[in-house]
């Protein structure tokens, strides 16, 4: 299994009657940024538990950097970095003596490197600021510093930018492509679907299935709906009106525009425009036909899968 960071097969996790995870079967790659996209309640945080060894599987397999992760849990965490939600970091303690604690716990002693992580994250004129004192998205990049401060080959991230601001984001991002440009394996869950554009490839879970996997180009090139997207006012109306149209699978309201997604067999462009200016009331100003998101791979995946359930 050379070249595989992880390698996972019949996955299966219950907490008492729920069925947190169902048949999961997947392969992370050496050197890849591989995202676990969904919403709350999708199994995310309870499949990066189970890759960390913190909780333990009902059944499957899971071999993290070629090794059974239930056989040998130890060696595999000397190689393992692990940044869950709820991080721990000590509030009364300054940013270089919470660094200095996370080195003694892995038994880690690079100056050189702590100071380059610092660097990275801009944190080094921060060294002497107690951690409580430290912005949400400060806190963020020093336990991710924190995580990777052993030189882990493999990097497991819950939601590392839920909560922080627009520019925290940015650079916990571009944190994460400094330590993937160093050879790190990232494997990171998100419920933003526009950080999916930052990963290799993408897995996108819903109720602990994982609906599809791929590259975030290859999942929307592959979706057979077609999407228009039409400017008309006022646009609340003209987002009803489409919704309600027997083609449409679904319409959503995006800044001043209605996006739609038609059903495979199609309807001319003409038509639709025809039938929302024969609403009284409604202005269309410009139609056309525009590739899918993400987001609306998603949902038809979504819906497709509450379909058979």
């Amino acid at each position: 299994m050379a070249g595989e960071a992880v390698w996972v097969e019949h996955l299966e996790k219950r907490f008492g009657a729920v069925h947190a995870l169902r048949d999961l079967s997947f392969v992370v790659e050496d050197g890849e940024i591989f995202g676990i996209i969904g919403p709350d309640g999708a199994g995310k945080t309870t499949l990066l538990r189970l890759l960390a060894g913190v909780l333990r599987p009902d059944a499957g397999t899971i071999r993290v950097l070629g090794r059974d992760l239930l056989r040998e849990p130890e060696r595999i965490r000397r190689s393992l970095g692990y940044m869950p939600q709820s991080f721990s970091l000590y509030g009364d303690l300054t940013v270089r003596e919470n660094l200095s604690f996370f080195a003694t716990m892995y038994g880690s002693r690079d100056p050189e490197w702590i100071r380059r992580m610092l660097g990275f994250a801009r944190l080094e004129p921060f060294l002497d600021r107690r951690a409580a004192q430290l912005s949400g998205g400060m806190q963020k990049k020093l336990a991710l510093i924190g995580a990777m401060v052993h030189r882990p080959r493999l990097l497991l991230l819950d939601e590392p930018t839920t909560g922080v601001d627009p520019l925290s984001r940015r650079e916990l991002w571009d944190l994460l492509s400094e330590f993937h440009m160093r050879g790190v394996t990232i494997v990171v869950t998100t419920p933003y679907l526009d950080e999916a554009e930052r990963c290799t490839r993408v897995a996108l879970m819903h109720q602990g299935r994982m609906l599809a996997v791929d590259m975030p180009g290859r999942l929307r090139s592959s979706f057979r709906h077609p999407v228009i997207e039409i400017l008309a006012q006022p646009v609340l109306r003209a987002q009803a009106a489409l919704a309600a149209h027997p083609a449409v699978l679904e319409a959503v309201v995006l800044g001043d525009r209605v996006r739609a997604v038609v059903r495979e067999d199609g309807v001319a462009l003409s038509e639709l425009v025809a039938a929302l200016r024969a609403l009284p009331g409604i202005e269309v100003q410009e139609a056309r036909w525009v590739p899918p998101r993400l987001e609306e791979v998603f949902a038809y995946l979504m819906r497709r899968e509450g379909g058979r359930g």
